[in-house]
């Protein structure tokens, strides 16, 4: 099992939708707390439009919930931001007390047993963990992927 890490800022459709084909990405999570994004730029994450697009290519979707920051732990990362002066879409580099935060009260109660158990039923074998910012750095996909490297020594790519 490969796992990737795919954002949409400062894609396309095209471009978003390609990198996905091009490395044979055959299950898509959707880690977002929101599953969807104002406005027309990003309007194809949008939950519906996105299933429905990954559905035409072939690509399982999963909505795993578990794994989104809470509004607080958000809340945190806003404040880093605002005091940093960098919005959401420019930020390349996720807050210490936000990472803190969602290791303990997300990652550690999460039973990633299970999850790979659900991947290999649906024989899975190259999976995208998707949010929205542009550097998986910037978000808590990286954590994510890092735990699940530490966990089971999968391999990881971002696109």
């Amino acid at each position: 099992m490969e796992f990737y890490t795919i954002g949409v800022y400062g894609s396309t459709e095209q471009s978003f939708f390609t990198k996905l084909k091009e490395n044979g990405i055959d299950t898509f999570c959707d880690i977002r707390q929101r599953r969807g994004i104002r406005g027309k730029k990003y309007a194809y994450v949008n939950s519906t439009y996105l299933q429905n697009k990954l559905k035409e290519y072939g690509i399982k979707y999963l909505y795993i919930s578990q794994l989104s920051p809470t509004t607080e732990i958000r809340e945190l990362q806003k404040e880093i931001d605002k005091k940093n002066g960098i919005s959401k879409s420019a930020r390349i580099e996720i807050g210490k007390v936000f990472e803190i935060e969602y290791k303990n009260k997300i990652l550690s109660q999460f039973d990633f047993d299970t999850l790979i158990h659900t991947l290999k039923e649906n024989n899975s074998q190259k999976i995208a963990l998707f949010c929205v910012e542009e550097h998986p750095e910037a978000c808590h996909r990286s954590i994510v992927a890092k735990a699940l490297h530490l966990k089971y020594n999968n391999f990881i790519k971002h696109l």
